[in-house]
């Protein structure tokens, strides 16, 4: 069983690979964006003059959390200030005009703002989309390749305006210190890494 999926895997990879040719990414530009908190971000939310308000949460799998006078409030797709003035709006029916600050802390986000590595990577998975992010520290988060992956045959999924692009990466060459095969990342990208056909 193991050993089909790994082919049927495989066979999908190489056909992602060839639709890439050697279409390599462009030069990127910093995009600008807005973390948008999601499922299973740790929240530390803060209400200033009332002490026992403020307390810590982490966001469901559902997108919501609680706090000591609200339950179920919808979280995930929120900026941290979107978030912040629900919260002031549900407290008001308590509090006097409460004034929150909401800080992310443990990072997780939408998938959306996510960026994951399938195939041979030492680890793969998602890891949260930050700015300035590179191929190589990606490579650095999952731990490198392992020892069946064909790196230089990588690919990089985009979603553009609706549109799906496919390029290639050299990751074998990143990793050996071809700074060149560095690329900038975008939130929702994904790396497909291949095994290696002996």
């Amino acid at each position: 069983m193991k050993v089909a999926f790994r082919l049927v895997v495989g066979m999908c990879l190489l056909a992602l690979v060839g639709c890439a040719g050697n279409n390599y990414p462009p030069p990127g530009t910093v995009q600008e964006y807005d973390y948008i908190v999601g499922p299973g971000d740790n929240l530390e939310i803060f209400v200033w003059g009332n002490p026992e308000l403020s307390t810590s949460a982490t966001v469901r799998p559902d997108g919501k959390f609680t706090t000591r006078l609200v339950e179920d409030l919808r979280a995930s797709g929120m900026t941290s200030t979107e978030l912040a003035r629900e919260i002031e709006r549900a407290y008001g029916r308590y509090v006097k005009n409460p004034v929150v600050s909401v800080i992310v802390k443990g990072f997780v986000g939408v998938p959306t703002q996510q960026v994951r590595v399938v195939g041979e990577a030492a680890q793969p998975t998602n890891v949260p989309f930050r700015k300035h992010m590179t191929v190589l520290d990606l490579m650095i988060a999952v731990g490198g390749l392992n020892e069946f992956a064909n790196g230089n045959k990588s690919v990089l999924v985009r979603y553009t305006d609706g549109e799906q692009k496919v390029y290639n990466l050299r990751l074998e060459d990143l990793l050996e210190g071809d700074i060149a095969a560095n690329t900038p990342l975008m939130p929702g990208d994904i790396v497909i890494i291949p095994e290696a056909w002996f």
